[in-house]
């Protein structure tokens, strides 16, 4: 079965070229898959020569004929393309023009150069049609055509070597043998008569051309014979582009996918009247062909299903075998752009090659296949790439986190855990980044690690200066527990010894703690300096504590003071609770308590956790508690007063709590709310004095023995009055336990008068009610009386003993004593 054969009009008349004939033409031929195997026939000669049917009979061609009947005209208008039946290879075959027409005149050759030129710049066999009886002329319709397809022979760059088929037509009965000399002779001397540039001046024909003649018989009068030469003719051209073939020699070949754009840029080139630079026309279209393949693939890679699904997959996470199977599929495009680039010329494909495999995806320069091909897949590749990478990064530090975040929680922290956890994940990202590797592009995924690793470095020093703080905060609790109770105790106590206490306490505690400190902090490596500070930290926090705790205590030094002067002031050596019997000496344990908290306030006047030597002690007890200064008997016109400063002599400024005249302030405050106390006791003393001087003086007992001496014989004369006065003093007694006369005098007479008032009728009331009680009640066995009684007299004497003690109560402002009656 035969080809169908196709043809279309390439170059209409007035020299417009039919770009989408031509592409449509290719379409249906299939020509872009011949690769380099086809070739182009075209045929050059006078009008109404018999070109079209010479080529219709040659090829199996549809080219428009002339009618013979209807006279000789022209026929063929432009450049008229088909393709050749049953040909292989696939063969093109150019109708043009005829010459010498007398449609376009005889000064009208410009388009008669133009496709002479187009057909020697892309074909590979040109056939010369000329008439028979022309052979040997000097001014035959041939050597016009000779001259013109020589002239614009010079015009091509480089030579190009092209076969020239003479076909000598309505052969005579003049053998071809001695008609072919006769040709060769005359196109010598026309290649030899053509203007030459200055590089060809010397040029041999043989180098433009390979020079080829056939006769063939006149179709009109030997048409048989004419068909049977022709049929020979036609097995020449079978397998012409092999070796030996009529186009065997042929040289800068484009391949069929770049026919289209080669003859366009032909065609306009030789329209603009300038010379064809082969070579270079040959890398331009290779060129330009590379890119339009290149984007055919980019194109196809993006609508490409497999690609579709990696690129929708990556946008929420990472995609294992991505390399390999983006690597697969880049090799395919790649491999279909070498299949159709393969015919190029090779420095071109070459050259674009290894930009395709080095550069695909880097950051395009120029205008080439890269700048066109890089834009897409930078777009495509590169971001799903480095998201990719990102889901990588992001996957890895969080695994790097968990497994660290467990390994703190079973051993603690460890700098040497710390990293070598960092260098297992870091591996693990190496292996994500290998298998995320893409073969045709060396992507450098170090900056991604770069960052993976500065996030596992930030996280490690956020857990270690956590684990730091909570370290430090954690001895510094202990430390703070040490020091903060027996700090103030010590502080309590206030002796000469508080201070060295302190400090030797401080000392041991705080060595303790950095010493423990110290090897906690081994585990986590810091260098020396900063080891160094942490610890000095922990010794200034026991300062700190130290101090904030002697600034605490000298805030409520005033209560303290208080406290301490009760304690001393109310109670004895036993810490039993003084009774004012008249016997002690309030001066002196007035002077002693004050001393006491006049060594407190001096304790807590000033931090002394140097051993700095001071006088305040010494300068309060002289200012405050040894007041009397030998010739002076009036401290108000002391002319000097050691405590009208604001500060202590050799104590800093910071170290200074209570200032000297604070001190002053809170010592006048102290002794005006101790005063009470003190005269209190001497009050108490006063009338426990008056309340064992109860009984008369001596001689007034003498003088009531001298006076009562008649009254008392007349008791015993009358032993009635006996009775009355023993009944008047058991109601006596009575009335005084009941009243408890005794302790009620004791705050003084008028207050005892006041309550003694309130309580009698009471008292009466309730003796009267017993009295009645005791009177209806059976008579029982003495015994029983007696048990009855027993309570009440201890009751009584209970209550006797209660009411004769005086009692001590502390306020806020001191211990206060007072009466039964005030209470």
């Amino acid at each position: 079965m035969g080809d169908a054969c196709f043809s279309t009009q390439l170059i209409d008349g007035d020299g417009v070229f039919n770009v989408s004939g031509l592409d449509n033409f290719m379409k249906e031929v299939k020509l872009g898959e011949c690769g380099l195997s086809y070739a182009v026939v075209s045929i050059m000669g006078p009008q109404s020569s018999g070109k079209s049917t010479l080529l219709n009979h040659l090829f199996g061609t549809n080219f428009r004929e002339m009618d013979a009947f209807k006279g000789r005209s022209q026929t063929t208008k432009g450049i008229w393309l088909a393709k050749a039946q049953n040909i292989e290879p696939c063969t093109l075959v150019m109708d043009l023009e005829g010459t010498d027409g007398r449609e376009r005149g005889e000064d009208d050759t410009a388009f008669e150069k133009q496709s002479a030129l187009f057909a020697l710049a892309v074909s590979d066999i040109v056939l010369i049609n000329m008439w028979c009886h022309d052979i040997g002329r000097e001014q035959a319709a041939n050597k016009p055509l000779l001259k013109t397809v020589f002239q614009v022979m010079m015009r091509l760059f480089s030579p190009r070597k092209t076969t020239l088929l003479f076909v000598i037509r309505d052969k005579s009965k003049t053998p071809l043998e001695n008609l072919e000399p006769i040709l060769r002779e005359d196109i010598q001397k026309i290649w030899d008569a053509v203007p030459k540039p200055h590089a060809h001046k010397e040029t041999p024909l043989s180098e433009f051309f390979n020079v080829e003649v056939v006769a063939l018989s006149s179709y009109e009068e030997k048409e048989e014979l004419f068909k049977e030469q022709v049929s020979h003719l036609r097995a020449r051209f079978q397998h012409s582009i092999a070796p030996g073939g009529l186009a065997g020699d042929r040289r800068g070949v484009v391949p069929a996918s770049g026919f289209s754009f080669s003859s366009q840029q032909f065609w306009k080139i030789i329209k603009e009247n300038k010379d064809l630079d082969l070579p270079a026309h040959k890398v331009m279209v290779a060129t330009v062909r590379c890119e339009e393949i290149g984007n055919e693939k980019v194109a196809s890679f993006t609508a490409d299903e497999e690609w579709q699904q990696f690129e929708e997959a990556i946008q929420h996470d990472y995609v294992p075998g991505f390399g390999k199977k983006l690597s697969s599929i880049l090799d395919r495009c790649l491999s279909e752009y070498d299949m159709e680039a393969i015919y190029f010329d090779e420095g071109v494909r070459t050259s674009k090659r290894q930009q395709l495999e080095s550069k695909l995806l880097q950051t395009p320069r120029g205008n080439s296949l890269i700048l066109s091909i890089t834009i897409c897949w930078l777009k495509l590749v590169n971001p799903a790439y480095q998201l990719l990478l990102g889901h990588l990064r992001t996957r890895t530090l969080e695994a790097f986190k968990e497994s660290f975040d467990k390994a703190l929680t079973k051993e603690g922290f460890a700098a040497a855990a710390a990293r070598n956890c960092m260098q297992t994940f870091l591996e693990q990202f190496d292996k994500g980044s290998e298998d995320a590797a893409i073969q045709q592009v060396k992507w450098d995924p170090s900056k991604v690690k770069d960052k993976l690793k500065r996030d596992m470095e930030a996280h490690v020093a956020s857990v270690r200066n956590a684990k730091l703080s909570e370290l430090c905060a954690k001895y510094e609790a202990q430390l703070t527990k040490a020091l903060a109770e027996p700090v103030e105790a010590l502080l309590d106590s206030a002796s000469e010894d508080t201070w060295p206490a302190i400090r030797k306490l401080l000392q041991r505690e705080t060595k303790a703690v950095v010493s423990g400190l110290e090897s906690a902090l081994s585990a986590f490596e810091l260098d020396e300096a900063s080891e160094k500070d942490l610890l000095a930290k922990l010794e200034n926090h026991g300062r700190s504590v130290v101090e904030s705790k002697a600034k605490e205590e000298a805030g409520r030094v005033l209560i303290r003071m208080k406290d301490r002067f009760s304690t001393l002031f109310s109670r004895d050596a036993d810490s039993m609770p003084r009774v004012w019997t008249g016997k002690e000496d309030i001066k002196a344990i007035t002077k002693t308590a004050r001393s006491a908290s006049m060594k407190l306030l001096a304790t807590l006047a000033a931090i002394r956790l140097d051993e700095d030597v001071d006088n305040i002690e010494n300068t309060l007890s002289l200012a405050l508690v040894d007041t009397a200064r030998p010739g002076t008997t009036d401290r108000s016109i002391q002319s000097f007063d050691p405590l009208a400063s604001s500060s202590w002599e050799r104590v800093p400024e910071d170290k200074t709590l209570i200032s000297p005249v604070q001190c002053k302030s809170l010592w006048r405050q102290f002794k005006a709310e101790t005063e009470y106390t003190v005269t209190q006791a001497i009050a108490a003393q006063e009338a426990n004095k008056r309340n064992n001087n109860w009984l008369p003086p001596p001689w007034a007992l003498a003088a009531m023995a001298i006076l009562g001496f008649n009254e008392f014989m007349t008791l015993l004369k009358n032993p009635l009055y006996l009775g009355v006065i023993f009944v008047v003093f058991l109601v006596g007694k009575a009335f005084w336990v009941q009243l408890d006369i005794a302790t009620e005098f004791q705050n003084g007479f008028l207050p005892a008068l006041l309550s003694l008032s309130t309580k009698f009728v009471p008292t009466i009331m309730n003796i009267l009610k017993r009295l009645a009680d005791e009177g209806q009640r059976p008579a029982a066995p003495e015994r029983q009386r007696e048990m009855e009684l027993q309570p009440t007299n201890r009751s009584s004497y209970s209550n006797v003993t209660s009411a004769g003690s005086s009692s001590v109560t502390t306020t806020e402002n001191g211990p206060e004593y007072s009466s039964p009656v005030a209470k």
